[in-house]
């Protein structure tokens, strides 16, 4: 596929077989995010794990220093003064049967959904519909808990959700071309580490393949690992 004049531009500079420290990397895809939108910065990470098998899955959440710049919009399925405490901290729907008929019905209006351990009864029959958009609240995710008022303040704070995908890899979005260099060099940092972390145990040889970043509408640059934890 032919490409546009503006990619040919962006590109321009970069070398595709050289791997970049993470400041450096920051630096040329700030320069090169021109589009008339706050583009997203984003990571990608390819892991040598598959994901197929329970002992190699990658999955958990990170709370980014510099936050991530995107809003979310927040489900919580709570009654009484739990729904209470969850529309003080800025849920933006807040619920439990009535939520539970608007989603069966494909009204899935959210980005996160949050409950609390009661309402879990409820929220498993809806496994099939939040499953596969990877909407249903989990309690190692920190979205099953009796405290729904602080994982709302989490999700709006800039927490991030990752997940291996088929492949090994791992897309998220770590802040905005408007951030400053510094704050999104943190947010990468912070990010990969998270990964690090989250290593399962049936994770065998090198981990951590390759990392890269790049603007919603620019190009990738390769990024050395040992950059990343400095």
């Amino acid at each position: 596929m032919a490409k546009s004049k503006r990619m040919r531009g962006a590109e321009t500079g970069i070398d595709p077989e050289k791997s970049y420290g993470v400041i450096e990397a920051v630096k040329l895809v700030k320069e090169r995010a021109k589009a008339k939108f706050d583009e997203t910065i984003e990571i990608a990470v390819n892991l040598n794990v598959d994901p197929r098998h329970a002992d190699q899955m990658v999955r958990g959440v990170i709370s980014l220093p510099h936050g991530t710049g995107k809003s979310l919009k927040v489900a919580v399925f709570a009654k009484g003064d739990k729904a209470d405490a969850a529309k003080a901290a800025g849920a933006d729907i807040v619920g439990a049967e009535d939520l539970a008929d608007q989603i069966q019905a494909g009204k899935i209006e959210f980005d996160r959904c949050i409950a609390t351990p009661d309402m879990m009864g409820l929220v498993g029959r809806l496994g099939k519909v939040l499953g596969p958009r990877g909407l249903m609240p989990n309690p190692k995710l920190g979205t099953v808990t009796p405290d729904v008022a602080k994982a709302v303040k989490a999700v709006k704070g800039g927490q991030v959700e990752f997940r291996a995908e088929k492949a090994g890899i791992i897309h998220a979005g770590i802040g905005k071309a408007s951030f400053a260099e510094d704050a999104l060099v943190a947010n990468t940092r912070a990010f990969f580490d998270a990964i690090v972390k989250a290593k399962p145990s049936g994770a065998k040889g090198v981990y951590v393949k390759k990392v890269s970043i790049s603007s919603t509408m620019g190009p990738g640059l390769r990024l050395e690992v040992s950059s990343l934890g400095e």
